[in-house]
């Protein structure tokens, strides 16, 4: 449904694991994210995603930047599997305090491969296009096809660009 449309899939807790969850809520949020993930990628569906936490801690930011490219940075072009976009909520004076906005600078600038400002968009992966017209209805076989369960994509156990160190430039 979502690629008839051109859409993007956007999910949110992606700063959250499994080890800061209370076993009795029996909640998995980093396999949930993969499952997700992988479903969008697998599909070809541009995917984005968000925090649902108000968190300015290195282990926050490392899951986003892991789930951001799970298998890491691609120094020979663009990963297979990576987000187009991310939504950092929670603004507020916590994130704006020196040591949270120290790390807060240094996850932004990991979120982007260590790279320098680039001011010219044409240069990103995705350049901004008029909105095409939808694809045709999708048969239902197709659609009851493509909901049975999968195997999710695998997923590094860490990220390539540790906010706390690591990463390209090191």
């Amino acid at each position: 449904m979502l690629s008839r449309h051109y859409a993007t899939l956007d999910f949110t807790c992606l700063e959250m694991r499994d080890s800061e969850q209370s076993a009795s809520a029996k909640s998995g949020p980093q396999e949930l994210v993969q499952q997700v993930l992988s479903g969008g990628w697998r599909e070809n569906i541009e995917v984005a995603g968000e925090n649902a936490l108000a968190r300015y801690d290195s282990t926050a930011y490392n899951q986003i930047l892991l789930n951001a490219r799970p298998n890491g940075v691609n120094k020979d072009g663009p990963p297979k599997l990576k987000m187009s976009g991310l939504t950092y909520l929670r603004l507020s004076d916590d994130l704006l305090e020196a040591k949270n906005f120290r790390i807060f600078k240094t996850f932004v600038k990991k979120m982007h491969a260590d790279q320098d400002y680039c001011p010219d968009p044409n240069k990103y992966n995705s350049p901004i296009v008029p909105l095409e017209k939808s694809k045709p209805n999708i048969p239902i076989q197709d659609l009851l096809e493509a909901t049975k369960p999968m195997v999710p994509f695998p997923f590094d156990k860490q990220t390539d660009m540790s906010v706390d160190g690591g990463g390209l430039s090191d």
